[in-house]
């Protein structure tokens, strides 16, 4: 192996995709289950440079010849270069997470941050924040210690205005989790979490919900990737290669959630493009019947509609955890609060808009058996549509294609990438 990544579990990793873009070098995923694997491949030291992630920070500074003084100062190195059989050791999370700040306007100076975790990374933050002026910054943890506080008490800590977490938490695939409210936190202003998968944790939403600055961990691992790529090739890969590689990975990987009332042109509209913007096309309905083993308007009656919620907030679950989707959601999935999270983490909501009188009456669809009741249901779901969506595609003409490259057209300025 030339160049590549080692952690533990690398099934969900990005960086191939982030430095074979910016540079077209190959660039391995080298899982390493066990500390002992780990050891033997470091000790083998056949590679040109490779970059560490969890759990082996640590071990990548025992097993360097020579670190870089403020990898040795956090006690963590994530990026290891072979010169000649010596394996010199960096820290470019330090560089990475400091753009992450810079990036979001976040300022530590004179400022109280509580740090979430007290692995690795969080001594990287912890010298970012310092160096940035933090007037203190204190440490949570589940099961607290000395210097350190378990969560329970963290909130009670009122002056707190910058929280970054560094722990797993959140991360997929157990991605409700979630530490602490931020409301908690009545000076609070920025929220920056390390985890980019999901690309909005919990944490991350709720500080959102609160008008709090908050970004998850993506940009961060781009900018460490550049911070690399110059280790590795001793090129000077400018900085400005950052923001468009972070936004070409983000649109690729993320989802996009089409919802609207039925016969709107979610499923059409969806399968266009899926097409062109190379995603999988999944109709979360079909995907329910599929695994509920009933058609939905079966479910509706021998279930009701309170059954069929409950397969949905299911089946949504499941389906929103993954990447690089086209959803098609059933029309009512908005009035499910959890479901409309759920979706965000991963996804961009696109709101199909079509006027009511042009929807279809009947057919599969249990709630839109007339026009009363059609009329009736556009006007108690489209606030939950337009207060859920990120974009919103008129879809009041003929024919759908044009709606469909209205749609890719939004999409692409969403995300600041050029049309594909």
């Amino acid at each position: 192996m030339e160049y590549g990544l080692i952690g533990g579990a690398l099934g969900h990793s990005y960086s191939k995709l982030i430095h074979e873009q910016l540079c077209g070098y190959t660039y391995e995923l080298c899982p390493l289950p066990a500390e002992a694997d780990a050891r033997a491949f470091l000790r083998a030291r056949a590679f040109k440079a490779v970059n560490v992630t969890i759990p082996y920070k640590r071990l990548a500074l025992e097993c360097c010849d020579e670190a870089d003084p403020r990898a040795a100062a956090i006690g963590a190195v994530n990026t290891l270069v072979n010169r000649g059989g010596r394996l010199f050791g960096y820290n470019t999370d330090y560089d990475g997470f400091s753009y992450l700040a810079r990036a979001h306007g976040v300022n530590f100076s004179g400022r109280t941050v509580l740090v979430l975790g007290t692995g690795g990374t969080s001594r990287t933050v912890t010298a970012a924040a310092k160096a940035g002026g933090a007037k203190e910054v204190l440490y949570a943890s589940r099961a607290g210690g000395p210097g350190t506080l378990d969560y329970s008490r963290a909130v009670a800590r009122q002056e707190v205005q910058v929280v970054v977490n560094t722990s797993p938490a959140g991360m997929y695939p157990e991605v409700e989790s979630c530490l602490l409210d931020p409301a908690a936190f009545p000076q609070l202003e920025a929220v920056l979490d390390v985890v980019y998968n999901p690309f909005k944790t919990e944490l991350v939403q709720r500080a959102g919900e609160l008008g709090v600055t908050a970004a998850g961990g993506l940009e961060m691992l781009v900018a460490q990737a550049v911070y690399a790529a110059r280790l590795f090739t001793g090129q000077e890969i400018p900085e400005k290669c950052i923001d468009p590689v972070f936004r070409s990975i983000w649109a690729d990987r993320a989802n996009i959630v089409l919802v609207g009332m039925p016969s709107s042109g979610k499923t059409t509209i969806g399968r266009m493009l899926a097409k062109a913007l190379d995603k999988r096309f999944v109709d979360l309905d079909a995907e329910i019947e599929r695994a509920s083993g009933q058609s939905v308007p079966s479910m509706f009656e021998t279930q009701g509609e309170a059954g069929f919620r409950r397969w949905e907030q299911r089946v949504t679950g499941r389906f929103a955890k993954e990447s690089g989707q086209v959803l098609s959601c059933g029309g009512g999935v908005v009035k499910t609060a959890a479901n409309v999270r759920a979706l965000r983490r991963n996804g961009v909501v696109l709101f199909i808009d079509r006027p009511v009188e042009k929807l279809r009456v009947g057919g599969s669809r249990p709630l839109s058996t007339d026009r009363e009741a059609l009329e009736r249901m556009a006007a108690q779901r489209g606030p939950l549509y337009r207060a859920a969506a990120d974009i919103t595609v008129d879809n009041s003409g003929e024919p759908f294609a044009r709606a469909a490259a209205a749609a890719k057209e939004a999409i692409c300025a969403y995300f600041g990438i050029e049309r594909p």
